[in-house]
């Protein structure tokens, strides 16, 4: 059985080892595809589901709507996607990738988020649960429940629009 000195120097060791490998595929992915790891992690989910729904992605993203409109804008700038409203119902908004986005994604580095997404969504509940609250603990003794969550090495804070509070979730990168 560990010392309570061993568990906290393995805690810390571990959290260093996961900011260690978010820092370097951010990197990575931005001296590879001039993008931040949360606009190449968009393009990559677009590349695998569009076109697709402003909505969807933002669901598939773990982000707000308005989060993901904020990058949406980024990335159409650039010339990688492009939004077209739905012929049935002109409120919906669809997202796809341009030839260039399909270029660039075809040899975009993998994503952090990404990494960190599926392997979250393939774990038990349980263990979800624990990781969740052992998160919801180390937050606490950061002092950082009121900070906005900020994407990862990104300055982009991932928050609903003024007054919509998304359902049933809970911020996330």
């Amino acid at each position: 059985m560990k010392t309570t000195e061993e568990l906290i120097a393995d805690v810390t060791d571990n959290l260093r080892r996961v900011f260690q490998v978010v820092n370097e595929h951010s990197k990575r992915a931005m001296r590879e595809t001039g993008l931040t790891g949360p606009q190449l992690w968009t393009i990559k989910v677009v590349a695998g589901h569009g076109p697709i729904r402003v909505s969807d992605l933002a669901r598939r993203l773990y982000l707000h709507n308005a989060t993901v409109v904020g990058i949406i804008d980024r990335l159409e700038a650039l010339g990688l996607v492009q939004r077209t409203r739905s012929r049935e119902d002109r409120r919906v908004v669809m997202v796809d990738l341009t030839e260039d986005g399909k270029n660039l994604v075809a040899q975009a580095p993998e994503v952090a988020q990404g990494l960190l997404v599926s392997g979250l969504e393939n774990i038990p509940r349980e263990k979800l649960e624990t990781i969740f609250e052992g998160f919801q603990l180390m937050v606490s003794i950061l002092g950082a429940q009121n900070l906005p969550p900020q994407l990862i090495f990104s300055s982009e804070v991932n928050r609903a629009r003024a007054g919509g509070a998304r359902k049933g979730r809970r911020n996330t990168e």
